[in-house]
């Protein structure tokens, strides 16, 4: 891909690009439950890296749960699914889930992680 896609701009093109398709399946009228969704599923893709760059090279600022959960990977990088932490007090558990599968649903191509408070 382009270096000009990581930008503000190719951020706002994608996006909008996801919204069309997302518009054109939620108009479609038609018996093919396929149509539509492996472009859908690219734009989404496509929207998720360029903000995950942005994000990662300050031109989108992180928001405050991304800024802890990025203290937290900093502090357990090697965190496994389910693991329980302490930090600063208080317990935390790594989760992960299917970010994008494969079309037949089988494959996970990415994953989504993150950090939720565990009560004592």
């Amino acid at each position: 891909m382009a270096d000009e896609t990581y930008t503000l701009e190719g951020l706002e093109n994608a996006r909008a690009e996801l919204k069309r398709l997302e518009d054109a399946w939620d108009n479609y009228s038609g018996n093919n439950p396929d149509k539509y969704q492996s472009q859908i599923k690219s734009a989404r893709t496509m929207v998720r890296v360029i903000e995950s760059t942005l994000k990662a090279n300050g031109t989108l600022p992180l928001t405050e749960q991304e800024q802890f959960e990025g203290e937290l990977d900093a502090a357990f990088p090697n965190a496994q699914s389910k693991e329980i932490v302490e930090h600063n007090g208080k317990r935390y558990q790594r989760w992960f889930l299917p970010a994008e599968k494969s079309n037949s649903g089988k494959t996970v191509k990415a994953w989504d992680r993150g950090w939720r408070e565990v009560a004592e």
